[in-house]
C-alpha cells in the first residue's frame, strides 16, 4: 500500500482518487473547494460519472480515501502526489500553466524525502521539467524529489472504466528506479505499460487527441461528401471499419468534436509547433473542419425552416458535448444553439444532465426539463446529442407537438424510416 496525494477533485483527479483507493492504496485527495471537499467527504459526487459513486463509497467506507482542502495537507504526507488541476486553454490557444506552478510552490515545502511528484494532467512538452525548476526554486531538494509524467487517457462517462482497464499506462521519467516506483502503483491492472522520457509521454498524449480528433474530422468529411454524391455515411463507415487499420471507434459523423480535451489540445499542440517553426497545416485543416461542421448544422436546420432562422421556434434535445455526461465544455451543441439564436430564431433546449448552466452560457437559450414540452410549436427538432433515451420517446406525440414535423439529426440517432412513416420530414448527416 502506497501513500498517495491527489491534487484536484476534478473528472481527472477524482477518478484518479478513487481509483488508486480502490487498488488497495491510501490516497488522500485535494481541492481548494471547500464546498466540494465536504460533499465528496459525505459521499457525493458532484459530476455524473459512471461508477465513481460506487468507489466512493468504497473508498470512504475502507478509509482508504480522504478528503481535505489545500494541497499541502495532502502532499505532506504522501509517497506519490498526482497533479491534477486545470490547464485551461489560454488566448493565445497555449495551455495555461498557472494552477500547476501555482500548486507546485505550494507543496514543494512540505514533500517527503523520496516523494515522486507525477503530472497527471495533460500538459505541454516540457511541463515535466518546468515542475522540476519550480520546486527547486520553491525549497525542494531536487536530488530528495523526483517529477515523473504520467498521462491521463480518460473519457468523460467512462473515466472509471478507462482507469481500471486501460489500453495502455505511459510512465514518462528520465530514472528508471523511479520509474519502476510508479509503475507499481499500477501493478493489478492488466495492461501494458510503458516506460519513455517525459517529453515523449507529454507528447503522446497530445498526439492521441489530435489523431482522434482528426478522425471526427474526417468522416464529418466524408460525411459531407456523401450528401453531395448521395451515398450513405452509415454504409461507407462500415466498410471502412472492418479494415483493422483503421477500426470503428470514432467514425461517427456528427456535429463536430467538444468537449474538456480535443478542443484545447489541438490548440496547445498547434500552439507548440508554432513555437518550433513548424507548420502543422493538416491539424490546421481539423480544426477549421471542425469549426466548418458547427456552421453546417447550422446551415441545415435553416434550410429546414425554410430559408430564414428570424422569429421561428427551434427544439433542441441535447446539451452536453456527448452522452452520459454533464459536461458542457465546448460543447458543439451550445455552439450550434448560440448561433441559431444569433440568426433570430427562439431556441428551446431539454438536456437529461444539463440545465441552468447551459442557460447562464447561451444568453437567450430557455432550458426545459421534459422533451415533449420543449418541441410544442416549434417548426423544427435538433438532435444534439446521442443520449441513448432520445430514441424511445414516443414520436407520435413529438409530431403532435411541433408546428412542422421537421427533425434535424446530427448524431444519425434515430431511425429515418421509422420517422418518414410517421409524417416527419427527416435530415440527417451525411444519410442518403
Amino acid at each position: 500500500m502506497s501513500e498517495v496525494a491527489v491534487i484536484g477533485a476534478g473528472y481527472v483527479g477524482l477518478t484518479t482518487a478513487t481509483c488508486l483507493a480502490h487498488l488497495g492504496h491510501r490516497v488522500i485527495c485535494a481541492d481548494i473547494v471547500e464546498e466540494r471537499v465536504e460533499r465528496l467527504s459525505k459521499g457525493e459526487v458532484p459530476i455524473l460519472e459512471d461508477g465513481l459513486p460506487a468507489l466512493l463509497a468504497e473508498g470512504l467506507a475502507t478509509g482508504r480515501l480522504s478528503f481535505v482542502v489545500g494541497a499541502r495537507k495532502a502532499a505532506a504526507v504522501a509517497d506519490f502526489v498526482f497533479l491534477c488541476v486545470p490547464t485551461p486553454q489560454a488566448d493565445d490557444g497555449s495551455a495555461d500553466l498557472s494552477f500547476v506552478e501555482d500548486v507546485t510552490r505550494e507543496i514543494a515545502p512540505v514533500l517527503r524525502r523520496g516523494a515522486v511528484v507525477i503530472n497527471k494532467s495533460t500538459m505541454p512538452v516540457g511541463s515535466t521539467r518546468l515542475v522540476e525548476q519550480i520546486l527547486g526554486e520553491a525549497g525542494a531538494s531536487i536530488d530528495q524529489v523526483r517529477v515523473a509524467s504520467n498521462p491521463e487517457f480518460l473519457r468523460e462517462g467512462t473515466s472509471v472504466e478507462d482507469f481500471l482497464h486501460p489500453n495502455r499506462v505511459v510512465i514518462g521519467c528520465d530514472d528508471p528506479s523511479v520509474a519502476v516506483r510508479v509503475s507499481e502503483l499500477y501493478r493489478a491492472l492488466d495492461a501494458p505499460i510503458l516506460v519513455t522520457d517525459p517529453a515523449s509521454a507529454e507528447m503522446i498524449k497530445y498526439a492521441s487527441n489530435a489523431f482522434l480528433a482528426t478522425k471526427i474530422s474526417f468522416v464529418n468529411a466524408i460525411a459531407n461528401l456523401c450528401e453531395a454524391v448521395d451515398a450513405d455515411v452509415r454504409e461507407v463507415t462500415l466498410g471502412m471499419g472492418y479494415d483493422q487499420r483503421i477500426g470503428f471507434e470514432f467514425l461517427h459523423p456528427g456535429p463536430g468534436y467538444g468537449g474538456s480535451c480535443f478542443p484545447k489540445d489541438t490548440a496547445a499542440l498547434l500552439f507548440a509547433s508554432r513555437n518550433v517553426g513548424y507548420d502543422f497545416a493538416l491539424l490546421d485543416g481539423v480544426v477549421e473542419v471542425n469549426r466548418r461542421q458547427h456552421e453546417r448544422m447550422v446551415e441545415k436546420a435553416t434550410s429546414m425552416v425554410g430559408g430564414s432562422l428570424e422569429g421561428v421556434t427551434i427544439a433542441l434535445w441535447g446539451l452536453t458535448f456527448k452522452a452520459n455526461t454533464d459536461d458542457l465544455r465546448d460543447s458543439p451543441a451550445l455552439v450550434i444553439a448560440q448561433r441559431l439564436i444569433e440568426g433570430g430564431a427562439n431556441v428551446r433546449a431539454f438536456d437529461p444532465a444539463a440545465g441552468e448552466s447551459a442557460e447562464r452560457a447561451v444568453p437567450g437559450l430557455v432550458v426545459v426539463s421534459d422533451p415533449y414540452e420543449v418541441c410544442a410549436g416549434a417548426a423544427l427538432l435538433a438532435v444534439l446529442t446521442e443520449w441513448d433515451q432520445f430514441r424511445w420517446l414516443d414520436f407520435n406525440r413529438v409530431r403532435d407537438a411541433l408546428a412542422s414535423p421537421n427533425v434535424l439529426d446530427t448524431r444519425n440517432l434515430l431511425d429515418p424510416v421509422a420517422l418518414r412513416r410517421r409524417g416527419f420530414t427527416y435530415e440527417g448527416v451525411g444519410r442518403s
